[in-house]
């Protein structure tokens, strides 16, 4: 009887024990000090698929997200260069944590209105798809710009500059250390002091050029853009910063795109 009594003590403290390591998880997992991006990049190579999913994006996708409270979306074009081949449109999603990445496209297939609104799109035919490719980033904010930020700009939409930059690594330890120069480093801070604008600094936890980390900062127009770079690169705490053994080779390629946003983008 004893033996029975002290099993049935074991299985219950287990049970609890389980049941409070799974709310931990939980709570855990829906609830985060930083925020998560997406970035979809649309690649597009006709007038009719820039039109097709320009509606999708403004008519049902982002009221599809903002049903779900995912707010500040934005969503942009690229700066026309005489080397493009092919268009694009990103968009820009925040999440407050993955579990909410997680369960986005099953809470949408339940969205009557956004399968409605969106038909056109989502049941294109295989002859006419909407685009060539979506392709996909997951990105971690930064310790020190844990939420994004949505920029106070009041110039003409298409004369705004959004900068994307991505900045490749040797290896993950090199990358951590350049994440560090932001954070510790103070090159986040030195960016607020010259008024960037950031929208978003985040490191990527899935992508195609890891490791690396994206950064979003915005200007009223290109003049302001340059004039901005300038400030940074003849700072003081800049040339300090470079200056130092420890942060010296952190970066083994940069990428540099330059944007502005659509007319439903919220920033």
């Amino acid at each position: 009887m004893k033996k029975i009594q002290s099993l049935f003590v074991l299985v219950l403290l287990f049970s609890i024990n389980s049941f409070g390591n799974t709310v931990a998880i939980k709570t855990h997992a829906t609830t985060s000090p930083r925020e998560f991006y997406q970035i979809k990049t649309y690649i597009l190579k006709s007038d009719e698929q820039v039109q097709t999913t320009d509606i999708f994006l403004k008519e049902a996708y982002l009221p599809a997200l903002k049903r779900q409270g995912i707010k500040s979306i934005g969503v942009f074009k690229l700066k026309p260069t005489a080397t493009d081949t092919l268009r694009k449109i990103l968009v820009v999603i925040p999440f407050k944590s993955l579990l909410q990445y997680e369960a986005l496209d099953e809470k949408l297939a339940k969205d009557k209105t956004y399968l409605i609104t969106g038909a056109a799109y989502l049941n294109a035919s295989y002859k006419q798809p909407p685009y060539l490719r979506i392709e996909s980033i997951l990105l971690k904010a930064f310790s020190d710009h844990p939420f994004l930020t949505t920029p106070k700009l009041d110039s003409p939409r298409a004369n705004r500059v959004y900068e994307l930059r991505s900045y490749e690594s040797a290896t993950e330890a090199i990358h951590t250390n350049k994440v560090d120069m932001f954070n510790a480093g103070g090159e986040v801070k030195l960016f607020n002091r010259l008024q960037f604008n950031a929208v978003f600094y985040g490191q990527v936890i899935s992508g195609s050029k890891m490791p690396n980390l994206m950064y979003m900062t915005t200007f009223s127009d290109q003049e302001s853009r340059e004039a901005h770079w300038k400030a940074f690169v003849d700072s003081p705490e800049w040339k300090g910063l470079i200056a130092m053994e420890k942060y010296k080779n952190n970066i083994s390629h940069i990428d540099i795109t330059f944007l502005y946003p659509t007319d439903y983008s919220d920033y």
